[in-house]
């Protein structure tokens, strides 16, 4: 008897929102977003509150949204889709001008998932997408680097952090020995099998650890944990 071959259902594509001033970048993303199979374009903005809009009203996988832009900035776009538990499951991507610059410690202390610089290549772009829907790192261990430059640059770290730091310390004591450990070799930028190589277990487990680490830190994604782990003090920014 013959088998007959269904297809099976695809993945849903994966929903993205372009936040960008400059019409013309927003239309060069829109073709290149548009020509994946996997991902597609459900809205566009101008600045960061027609950006909030949009996000609430399409309910984006993922918002590239640049930092600047004229009345409301990416900045205050992405506090305000951070603290909106109906946005949730939406990851902000931030476009700038450099890979880092002077607001990517802020764009992260927003609730940003990582961030991206405008002269990226195309693949660059897409694999951003990809990643950040899928939840997982945006900050390679160049651009963590960058960061730790930039967080120092701006007097960062536990004294600064005030409060917040004093926060984070607390919440870092109910982590058991393995998810501080785990949560070290995040904020140096591995990916998790990077983190699985160092520490002689699966991928699998490494990423057991890290949400429960994201639980009981109230993280949104792993970028936040790379800030609380400056801000608790648990790694020191150290200059080259």
């Amino acid at each position: 008897m013959d088998h007959v071959v269904t297809d099976l259902p695809s993945a849903a594509p994966v929903r993205v929102l372009l936040a960008d001033d400059q019409a013309l970048l927003r239309s060069a993303f829109r073709v290149l977003v548009d020509s994946e199979a996997d991902m597609e374009v459900v809205g566009e903005a101008s600045d960061g509150a027609q950006a909030f809009e949009l996000a609430r009203r399409t309910r984006p996988d993922v918002v590239l949204m640049d930092i600047r832009m004229p009345g409301t900035d990416g900045l205050a776009a992405t506090r305000m889709i951070s603290a909106d538990p109906e946005l949730a499951g939406v990851r902000v991507v931030m476009l700038t001008t450099f890979e880092v610059d002077e607001y990517v410690v802020s764009a992260l202390r927003a609730g940003a998932s990582g961030f991206l610089g405008k002269g990226a290549e195309p693949e660059e772009l897409l694999n951003a997408i990809r990643v950040a829907a899928a939840g997982e790192a945006l900050l390679s261990p160049a651009a963590t680097k960058g960061l730790i430059a930039t967080f120092l640059a701006q007097g960062g770290g536990p004294a600064a952090a005030g409060s917040s730091a004093g926060a984070h310390s607390e919440r870092l004591a109910a982590l058991t020995v393995r998810e501080r450990e785990v949560l070290v070799h995040v904020a140096a930028g591995l990916s998790n099998d990077g983190i699985a190589g160092r520490l002689e277990v699966s991928p699998l487990t490494v990423k057991t650890h890290v949400n429960r680490a994201m639980a009981k830190l109230g993280a949104r994604d792993r970028a936040q944990l790379v800030v609380i782990a400056y801000e608790s003090g648990l790694v020191r920014p150290r200059a080259e």
